[in-house]
């Protein structure tokens, strides 16, 4: 068991993330007296599916100070209406969770016009995990709560995650009787993990035309496997890539996808890996936090570039990252030239594998773990009230 760090609303919320995060286990542990309906259990789902608004006498049976947790909610997207009414005329809490939000997005769900809070869950964050995995472990393996909980079958566990979920369950998503080109596609989309996304070279690589691959990463991103990160546009005086990035959510399942495992990462991998630990912790930490902002990331076209970019307000931090143990002089560059562009009030951070704390003309150099305990500390990204 491993304690998160995500608070819950006081109000009705849902809860987004991808399946084997936690989010389950979590409510459990936060919402034990709830009265639970989950919907991966057949008896739940055949009895709700056949009459949505069997859900309210239910729900109506308990008295108003429980909470209700509904799990895989997108199953049965109709139930929102019955919850809709429930918080509007009778005063119930719910708890809605959800692994895909494209079957609610595809079926117009009702998402409750602003009367739920809505929240993300992620894999662990080293706050949660602490001395459980090393880093070595979380590059290769990830961070799912079942891969750190029994590490002796993290192969196994990542494989079937890949093998029956992603490509099985994604599958049927995609609506594609083209099995082998949606399995070829992650392959590939897995070795462009941590890159500038560029649709024309995978559809190439794939063999399926431009749109099929736009359609694809739609589909990762609306079951919450990875997310595009936007390039960001400085309105300096040099010409900047416009493409976005595109993150997978876990290093394991990265690896998982590209059959790599078994081996250790080729010093070409560590940086794409490290660099996607990096956005986990950042990006699970702005939400957590409920900071708001933006996440970007900025690039020339000769290759000058800053990896992450938050922006909120008046509020722009920049932040470089390196799979190394020595942060070097050319290792200043894309801060150097995004700093002396003036084009937003910026405070700017490198994180590295080193031990020391090194200033910079453009701020400070952080060891992996100080920059973490800074991010945590507020001393990073602002923390301003976090919204019930």
């Amino acid at each position: 068991m491993f304690d998160r760090l995500l608070e819950p609303p006081k109000r009705s919320f849902f809860l987004f993330g991808p399946r084997a995060t936690g989010k389950s286990t979590w409510l459990k542990q936060r919402f034990a007296d709830a009265l639970r309906l989950d919907l991966l259990r057949n008896e739940t789902y055949f009895r709700l599916s056949a009459d949505p608004g069997e859900l309210r006498a239910m729900v109506t049976a308990e008295p108003r100070s429980r909470w209700v947790v509904l799990d895989e909610v997108q199953r049965i997207p109709e139930l929102l209406n019955e919850v809709h009414a429930l918080i509007e005329d009778g005063g119930y809490r719910f708890a809605l969770t959800g692994s895909s939000a494209r079957k609610l997005k595809r079926g117009r769900a009702n998402l409750l016009a602003g009367r739920a809070a809505v929240r993300a869950f992620f894999p662990l964050v080293r706050a949660e995990y602490g001395d459980a995995a090393t880093l070595e472990d979380v590059l290769c393996f990830g961070a799912l709560p079942g891969v750190l909980a029994e590490p002796e079958s993290r192969v196994d566990i990542l494989e079937a995650y890949a093998g029956t979920y992603l490509r099985e369950e994604i599958k049927e998503e995609a609506l594609t009787r083209n099995v082998h080109a949606y399995s070829r596609f992650l392959q590939v989309a897995a070795q462009a993990n941590a890159q500038v996304t560029n649709l024309s070279a995978i559809s190439r690589d794939t063999g399926v035309p431009r749109a099929t691959v736009s359609t694809y990463f739609e589909i990762l991103t609306d079951t919450l496997l990875g997310r595009f990160l936007p390039a960001w546009t400085a309105r300096a005086r040099i010409k900047e890539v416009a493409h976005p990035k595109f993150y997978f959510f876990d290093t394991g399942v990265v690896r998982a996808l590209q059959g790599r495992l078994r081996d250790a990462p080729a010093p070409e991998e560590r940086g794409h890996l490290f660099e996607t630990y990096v956005w986990h912790e950042l990006a699970a930490h702005t939400a957590y936090r409920n900071l708001g902002g933006e996440w970007s990331y900025w690039r020339t076209v000769d290759g000058v570039e800053v990896d992450f970019i938050w922006h909120r307000g008046t509020h722009t931090v920049a932040i470089e990252c390196k799979s190394t143990d020595r942060w070097q002089k050319r290792d200043d560059a894309g801060l150097v030239a995004l700093s002396a562009s003036k084009v937003a009030p910026m405070s700017c951070h490198g994180v590295y594998l080193g031990r020391e704390r090194l200033r910079r003309e453009w701020g400070v150099v952080h060891p992996l773990v100080d920059f973490l305990a800074a991010l945590r500390d507020g001393k990073v990204l602002p923390h301003g009230s976090a919204a019930a």
